[in-house]
C-alpha cells in the first residue's frame, strides 16, 4: 500500500470530506471515474488495481483536482490473501472505510459456452465472483465501523438478460447480484447499505473487447457516471431489490432516496 505523507483526509473539502473510499479497478474505465469523482467530492481514495502505471496516472489526476494524493494499492484482486492483508492495513491506518466501490472485473472470452477453455472460465470466476466474496469478507468489518457504510457493486444488463457468447461474464455477474442482495439482507439491521449499479454501454476497454466494431464515439464516456456514484454513496439506500440503472438516472426516471 503506497501512501503519500502529505495526504490528509480530514483536510479535504466537499460533501464527502473526511470519508474513506476504497475503489477497486481504479486505474481505468468506470473504476477510475468513480475514484476521481469521489476524490473531487472530498473523500480520501484508496485505489486498487493491477496496473501500477494506471494508478500513478490516477493519482496525478486526483492531486491536480484536489491538492491531495490517493492511497495506491497495486494488486490482483483475485489474490484473496492480499485483500485480507489490505483490510488489516486499512484497519490499522483508518479504522474504517465509509465507501466501497467494487468496479474490478474482466470480460473473459466472448465465445459459445461449449467452447470456453477451463482455464479461462476459472479466471473469470476468480476475478468476477470469488474476488467479490473476498472483498465482502475482508471489508465488511471496516464498513460496519463507519457511521453509514455504503458499498456499490458494478453489474451488467447481461446478468438479467443472458446474451449469446457472453456466458462467463453474464453468469458471474448474475451470481454477484445474488450474493450482494443476500449480503445486504444480512446487514439490514446495521448502518451498512449496498447498491447494484448497471452502467450500461460505456466507452471502456472492456466494452471495446466485447464490441470491437463499435464506434467508441457513440458510447457514453465513463466520467459521466461519477456524479451518480457520489449521489449513491450519500443516499439513504434500502435493500437492493432492484438494480440502479445509469440510463434511468440520467433520464430523470429514477430518483435516489
Amino acid at each position: 500500500m503506497s501512501a503519500h505523507p502529505a495526504s490528509n483526509p480530514s483536510a479535504s473539502k466537499g460533501p464527502l470530506a473526511g470519508k474513506i473510499a476504497l475503489v477497486t479497478g481504479a486505474s481505468r474505465g468506470i473504476g477510475r471515474a468513480a475514484a476521481l469523482a469521489l476524490a473531487t467530492a472530498g473523500a480520501h481514495v484508496v485505489a486498487v488495481a493491477r496496473t501500477e502505471g494506471g494508478l500513478t496516472e490516477l493519482d496525478d489526476e486526483v492531486f491536480a483536482a484536489t491538492g491531495e494524493h490517493a492511497t495506491l494499492v497495486p494488486m490482483d484482486i483475485a489474490e484473496g490473501d492480499g485483500l485480507d492483508h489490505l483490510g488489516l492495513a486499512l484497519h490499522n491506518r483508518f479504522g474504517r472505510i465509509d465507501i466501497l466501490v467494487h468496479a474490478a472485473a474482466i470480460l473473459g472470452p466472448v465465445t459459445p459456452v461449449a467452447h470456453i477453455e477451463p482455464k479461462h472460465w476459472d479466471r473469470v470466476v476468480a476475478v468476477n465472483l470469488t474476488a467479490t466474496y473476498r472483498v465482502i469478507r475482508s471489508f465488511e468489518p471496516l464498513l460496519r465501523a463507519s457511521d453509514a457504510g455504503r458499498a456499490i457493486f458494478l453489474t451488467t444488463g447481461v446478468a438479467a438478460r443472458p446474451t449469446a457468447f457472453f456466458g462467463p461474464y453474464g453468469s458471474t455477474k448474475a451470481a454477484v447480484e445474488n450474493m450482494v442482495r443476500t449480503w445486504a439482507d444480512e446487514l439490514e439491521q446495521t448502518n451498512v447499505r449496498a447498491a447494484l449499479l448497471s452502467p450500461g454501454p460505456m466507452r471502456t476497454k472492456m466494452r471495446a473487447e466485447g464490441f470491437p466494431g463499435e464506434d467508441p464515439e457513440t458510447v457514453t464516456p465513463p466520467d459521466e457516471i461519477g456524479p451518480l456514484i457520489v449521489e449513491l454513496v450519500q443516499a439513504d439506500l434500502g435493500l437492493p431489490t432492484s438494480t440502479v440503472a445509469f440510463a434511468e438516472w440520467k433520464a430523470g426516471k429514477r430518483a435516489l432516496a
